[in-house]
């Protein structure tokens, strides 16, 4: 019961994470402000971010059940997770951690999606607020990328959690979307001082997320890998 909780806090935590890094945090914000530009009511702006949130939510689980199921599906690779998933998970988490603090550098832009998608938001009028949710959600960043594939699905394919995991993972990705919506219903011109300061805050929270995962991947791998009692 204990460890369900740890590792559902901790899917949480990666989700708002992911939802306030530099990338995410300026598409969300971007997206939400242009649906509830011509909005003239609050309660269709808020439930405008709603909806956006909720196609992120639903994508992360989509792409989530199929990685999981269609890794589980086969035998030998099943088998080979039960056996070694600790030895692996290990060396993913200390470059999960390297790469959140900025040691190792990739570069791509969201899957060839990230600027495309984000150039055209204003090309998306005619397009509910979930379906711009569920485009945005793919448009995956290098930092959203890593914590998504390198940090959240092993821990998915290790608990063997289809749904729950990444469900919960989407629902932190979708905290700081709904804050935001009821920023620009009631209060846009505090939008850019707030973007301001979370972006300062999320430097450090990446940071400490970082180190956090490069200690417990050296535990994993001592333990795992190495055979040492700890």
């Amino acid at each position: 019961m204990n460890e369900y909780i740890l590792i559902s806090t901790t899917s949480l935590w990666l989700g708002i994470l992911t939802s306030i890094s530099p990338c995410p945090l300026a598409t969300n914000i971007a997206a939400i402000s242009y649906i509830g530009k011509k909005a003239e009511h609050r309660n269709i702006v808020l439930l405008s971010g709603l909806l956006y949130a909720l196609g992120r939510v639903i994508t992360y689980v989509v792409i989530s059940f199929i990685i999981v199921t269609g890794l589980l599906a086969v035998p030998a690779i099943s088998n080979f997770l039960q056996v070694h998933i600790g030895k692996i998970l290990g060396p993913i988490l200390i470059l999960t951690g390297m790469f959140l603090l900025g040691l190792i550098n990739i570069d791509f832009n969201g899957l060839g999606l990230g600027h495309k998608l984000h150039g055209k938001v204003h090309d998306l009028r005619t397009i509910s607020s979930l379906l711009l949710g569920i485009l945005f959600a793919l448009s995956f960043c290098p930092v959203s990328a890593a914590l998504y594939f390198g940090s959240l699905m092993p821990v998915a394919l290790e608990q063997n959690s289809r749904i729950a995991i990444p469900m919960i993972y989407g629902i932190g990705t979708a905290i700081p979307v709904i804050v935001f919506s009821f920023i620009i219903a009631f209060s846009a011109h505090l939008v850019g001082k707030l973007f301001h300061k979370i972006s300062i805050i999320e430097i450090w929270m990446r940071r400490i997320t970082g180190i956090i995962f490069i200690f417990v991947g050296i535990y994993f791998s001592l333990v795992y890998i190495f055979g040492v009692s700890i």
